[in-house]
């Protein structure tokens, strides 16, 4: 399984994504989720993927290669917009199930993929997407600055409590670190190590690119100040009257 979430904020974009993949209780695996096409001064693009491993991969590979429209090759690296860029992704996930839709429900597997679309082309505004697996896609408001992929419960209460479109990067960068540490206690299906992205408004190229491992000391140190903070309040509330 997955968990990735990113936040859409006033100064930028944080990104996070675990690598665990899984077909099985004795088959684990660590692929990247988190992938960037970065023109400099020009376009800086991510996507974050979940879902069946092969469907992902496939849809990833294609925008890579590239989709013919209106008799010219378009790419994540030639969108005029990140609304282009959106809908292009959808178009290969659309591609993608024409290909392989029936062979895989044939075999009873579902045909499961949803990917998250962010970043920003020189001249036009900040944005993420989420694309669903029928090609179709919602974006991050003000009054949702989060979109989340995968195992998301987990890993949301910490956000629908704290976040909002106006809190700072770095803050985002906490939020992201807790929602995944709440996430990776509670689901063995999403693990480490974890892909960590943040993108400031108008750079056109990442502030932080980072990869967080289990030793990863500020890691760690969230990992026991929330639980410590939690086991706090938690003795703090009074015991009920009754």
């Amino acid at each position: 399984m997955t968990y990735c979430v990113g936040l859409w904020l006033k100064d930028g974009i944080v990104l996070l994504a675990d690598t665990r993949t899984s077909a099985g209780a004795d088959n684990v695996s660590m692929f990247s989720k988190m992938h960037t096409y970065h023109m400099e001064d020009e376009r800086f693009i991510a996507l974050m993927t979940a879902g069946n491993l092969g469907v992902s991969q496939a849809v990833v590979n294609l925008l890579h290669e590239g989709i013919r429209t209106h008799e010219r090759v378009e790419t994540l690296y030639t969108v005029p917009t990140m609304f282009r860029a959106a809908q292009l992704v959808g178009e290969a996930v659309r591609i993608v199930f024409e290909t392989d839709g029936k062979t895989l429900q044939a075999q009873n597997v579902p045909f499961d993929v949803s990917i998250l679309v962010a970043g920003e082309i020189k001249g036009r505004s900040t944005r993420m997407f989420l694309v669903y697996s029928a090609g179709n896609f919602i974006e991050a408001t003000p009054d949702t600055p989060y979109l989340q992929l995968g195992e998301h419960k987990y890993g949301k209460p910490i956000l629908d409590r704290v976040l909002e479109y106006t809190t700072d990067l770095m803050d985002g960068v906490k939020l992201v670190l807790i929602s995944m540490d709440s996430t990776l206690r509670s689901n063995l299906t999403v693990g480490m190590p974890v892909d960590l992205l943040v993108y400031r408004k108008g750079a056109l190229a990442p502030a932080v690119k980072r990869r967080i491992t289990e030793d990863d000391p500020y890691f760690r140190m969230i990992r026991d100040r929330w639980g410590e903070a939690l086991r706090d309040a938690y003795r703090a509330i009074p015991v009920p009257p009754w």
